[in-house]
């Protein structure tokens, strides 16, 4: 049903405009270039090969995460409807419900003896939902007129690329997971390419920070 209803937003479209319409109707300097969004993509292809492993009753993982699953399934389908009919503080509350979701999904994964695709699928969900709760709450600022304290859009951008990049690190060493960071590198660098022609400045702080993150992808683990 997500995967449904997340082809159905963009391809009747829903409400008349696509994700990527709403999404560029604001110059928010937080959001990606369009071609960023294309990992929904690789997720929804890792989550479908995660749901047809699940048919082996012997994993203890899958009947363990199967109520979060769900639950992170019915806030997606809840999150495009209330995007696409333009209910952005609303979207917010379920995007954020969504990441709770998949926290307490990766949570339970990690609790067990799992394999790399037990969790790899939710490594990139997880790591995507994270970069996208940021950039929904800076379009829902932005189109409600918050005017950031008087500081100017350029400062809160690289606040925010702050935050992620910090989060991306610290999430990479808690959890010996290489792959939820470079979701992070993969959005950053967007930024940069979105950013470059208007806001030099913000596209090479993103660019920069990208490569950090990066670099903390590639290092070997502690011990």
């Amino acid at each position: 049903m997500v995967i449904i209803v997340n082809f159905l937003a963009n391809s009747l479209p829903l409400n008349g405009q696509t994700t990527a319409d709403i999404a560029n109707r604001l110059d928010v300097l937080f959001t990606p270039a369009n071609y960023v969004f294309s990992i929904w993509g690789l997720i929804y292809l890792l989550l479908a090969v995660w749901v047809i492993r699940g048919f082996n009753k012997e994993n203890r993982v899958y009947r363990i995460t199967h109520i979060p699953f769900l639950t992170s399934c019915l806030f997606n389908i809840a999150w495009i409807f209330l995007w696409h009919y333009e209910y952005f503080a609303s979207s917010v509350v379920v995007i954020t419900l969504l990441l709770l979701s998949l926290i307490v999904l990766y949570a339970r994964i990690e609790r067990e003896h799992f394999s790399l695709w037990d969790r790899l699928p939710f490594s990139i969900y997880l790591g995507w939902i994270s970069v996208a709760v940021i950039a929904n709450i800076s379009y829902t600022l932005t189109y409600y007129g918050w005017n950031g304290f008087g500081i100017s859009d350029v400062a809160w951008t690289v606040v925010l690329l702050v935050i992620a990049t910090t989060l991306a690190i610290i999430f990479r060493f808690a959890h010996h997971d290489r792959f939820y960071p470079l979701v992070f590198v993969w959005a950053l660098f967007g930024i940069a390419v979105q950013n470059w022609p208007n806001e030099p400045f913000v596209a090479t702080t993103a660019l920069i920070f990208s490569v950090f993150v990066l670099i903390s992808a590639l290092l070997k683990d502690n011990g």
